[in-house]
């Protein structure tokens, strides 16, 4: 009897140890896991909550991982947390991470926006900021404005269509003040513009101006009725005050140019409002960081409006920023988004997009991010990381969407992962199927990601059309001058040593360049393709060509004098 006993008592015990561990070991998974899924805290709130534990599964659920956890003696705990979900609080809780696509160069046809969409979500994006200017079709009086290549009202549908797919949340831009170009550009509109000579701003306040921009935001806005944000644009408004009615007006106004920008953006910003209850506007910032906060809270415009802080530098002081928002919040504003780039703000005309440089901008963001809890009247609402295809309407292009893809990845990973490089370069190499080279700028291998193609393409010439160009025209250094070209002479002999190594690098850039055009043509509007081959090419094949044919025409004059007149 003795004995049975101690067995049940031993028995028993060895129950309770086992309880004892497998609660250690429980609390230990949830630590490390907790660990894993730790991301920037924003006052209070998770910047990322990719791997939060929100929901927990049934009890019997439970029950049986606890049983496999004492089967493999605790290995392995992370494949039994169960999936995160996120309710609708949560979500709206989270900062958003917006891809800004501008359109007012490059605008990609739908079908690459119905593959890159996908990847945009995969990255970690939960938004798209559409800045149209001239590829939104426009109705009526405003119908001037659209490109011959704008997007028609079907395609609007399926853009709209396509972001719902992908959970994308779709935020228009409209500008209504700077950066009207492709407006004012225009003969029936001329008489708005701020400066005469200049088609970048409006005049605030001529008859008409505030109308114009009001009925462009209305028509977007009834394109996209399930809208909650829309983005007035209003930065840079170059050459505010110079107008002879804004000169009057500061006049009797003590110089405040502040207050004029501030009352125009604020009575616009109502006027749209009205169109479509229940959007919030956004606004680019840089034309309120000289404005004087009681201005601005006299305006009544952090009441409808939250304002975008930029800088897309890759060492731009942090500080700066923390300023702008401690003032933005005794302002009062409740909400402020920031905006990074990953591609176009590295130069104008630029071809390849310098990732590093672009990582770093958002390395720096992070600090900024992280510092939000020091403000507890202004909430962080989320990021733009901007994609510039212009510096303005009349500028060049600058890097193709597809060239940007690898540094978008990077950029966004950056942010997901807190900076961790070691998270970013296989998260980004899983993603893109290539491997990153941060040096040097490119994604090594093949990739699967839309656009890889030309991504590989635009790098090859690039990196080669210009310099085989320069090195085979060594081969005529001092027997193929402009000057033989000008009075159509020269020595057969010595033109004859390299017309076939010239004519077979023309054969070979002619049959690459007739490819990468088919590939750009199935991406690309015609316009696109031909200011890209225009910027990018040309300039370098017509070298070639036209020095085939000169050099073809001399060596059959076979040796004759020079001709007495220029031919140039």
């Amino acid at each position: 009897m003795a004995t049975r006993m101690q067995v049940v008592l031993r028995l028993i015990l060895l129950c309770l140890v086992a309880a004892a561990i497998m609660k250690v070991v429980l609390q230990a998974s949830s630590k490390k896991h907790n660990k894993w899924g730790k991301v920037l805290s924003v006052g209070g709130r998770r910047f990322w909550k990719t791997n939060a534990l929100n929901n927990m599964k049934q009890t019997s659920q439970e029950n049986q991982q606890m049983l496999e956890i004492a089967e493999t003696g605790g290995k392995e705990i992370q494949k039994h947390v169960p999936t995160p979900k996120h309710n609708a609080l949560d979500q709206a809780k989270d900062p958003l991470r917006i891809v800004h696509l501008d359109l007012k160069g490059a605008a990609p046809q739908i079908k690459y926006l119905e593959q890159i969409f996908p990847l945009l979500s995969a990255f970690g994006a939960n938004g798209i900021l559409l800045e149209y200017e001239d590829m939104f079709p426009y109705e009526g009086d405003l119908k001037v404005l659209s490109s011959p290549h704008a997007y028609s009202l079907e395609d609007i549908k399926k853009i709209r269509s396509l972001a719902k797919l992908s959970k994308l949340e779709v935020i228009p831009l409209v500008q209504v003040f700077g950066h009207l170009e492709f407006v004012l550009k225009h003969k029936n509109f001329t008489q708005l513009r701020e400066v005469t000579m200049f088609p970048n701003s409006l005049n605030p306040l001529v008859p008409g101006a505030r109308a114009l921009v009001v009925e462009m935001a209305a028509q977007v806005l009834s394109k996209h009725p399930e809208t909650r944000w829309f983005h007035i644009g209003a930065d840079e408004v170059f050459g505010l005050g110079e107008s002879q009615e804004s000169k009057n007006w500061l006049h009797a106004n003590n110089g405040n140019i502040g207050k004029l920008f501030l009352d125009h953006v604020t009575a616009v910003g109502h006027a749209i409002m009205e169109k479509q209850q229940g959007i919030q506007l956004l606004m680019w910032d840089d034309m309120m960081r000289t404005s004087n906060v009681e201005d601005i809270k006299k305006s009544n415009l952090p009441s409808i409006a939250s304002p975008v802080i930029w800088n897309y530098l890759p060492d731009f002081n942090p500080e700066q920023i923390k300023h702008l928002i401690s003032k933005y919040q005794n302002a009062g504003f409740k909400s402020v988004w920031f905006a990074s780039a990953f591609k176009g703000a590295s130069g104008i005309d630029q071809v390849w997009t310098p990732v590093e440089r672009h990582l770093k901008n958002h390395l720096v963001w992070l600090k900024v991010i992280a510092s939000m809890s020091k403000y507890p009247s202004i909430s962080f609402q989320g990021i733009v990381l901007t994609g510039w295809q212009r510096y303005e309407h009349f500028t060049a292009l600058c890097e193709l969407l597809p060239v940007a893809i690898p540094s978008l990845a990077v950029c966004m990973q950056a942010l997901k992962y807190n900076g961790n490089m070691n998270k970013v370069r296989a998260e980004t190499n899983h993603i893109l199927g290539c491997n990153i080279q941060l040096e040097k700028g490119i994604c090594e291998g093949s990739g699967a990601f839309p656009g890889s193609e030309l991504y590989h393409m635009i790098y090859y010439i690039h990196t080669n059309l210009q310099q085989e160009t320069v090195n085979m025209m060594k081969n005529f250094k001092g027997v193929f001058t402009r000057y033989h070209r000008k009075y159509n002479f020269g020595n057969p002999r010595n033109l004859g040593f390299s017309i076939g190594k010239l004519k077979k690098l023309l054969q070979a850039w002619e049959a690459y360049l007739k490819n990468f055009r088919i590939h750009m043509e199935d991406t690309y509007f015609a316009d696109t393709v031909e200011e890209w081959m225009e910027e990018n090419v040309n300039q370098h094949l017509d070298h070639l060509i036209s020095t085939v044919e000169d050099v073809e025409r001399i060596i059959a004059l076979s040796g004759r004098p020079k001709s007495a007149k220029a031919l140039l």
